[in-house]
């Protein structure tokens, strides 16, 4: 049986769900928590899909940092 078949849509996709899972984990906090605080920044479609061809490059970790730090830059801003 054969899978669904790869597309750079559906790696961007896993990379975002691993970024937020990994990020959320680290907060403390559901996925669909941060979920929420990134898509009301903008930093879903902003960094994550934006960035995608350089941040996939780096661990999980890092992105997860990347993320969490981005994110509260662009709260604090507010």
């Amino acid at each position: 049986m054969e899978g669904i078949p790869r597309t750079h849509e559906s790696d961007v996709m896993q990379f975002c769900i691993i970024a937020i899972e990994t990020a959320a984990r680290k907060m403390g906090i559901y996925p669909h928590q941060l979920t929420q605080r990134l898509e009301e920044q903008g930093l879903i479609d902003g960094r994550l899909m934006k960035f995608y061809d350089t941040l996939h490059t780096q661990s999980a970790d890092y992105v997860a940092d990347d993320i969490i730090e981005t994110l509260h830059n662009y709260e604090n801003d507010q």
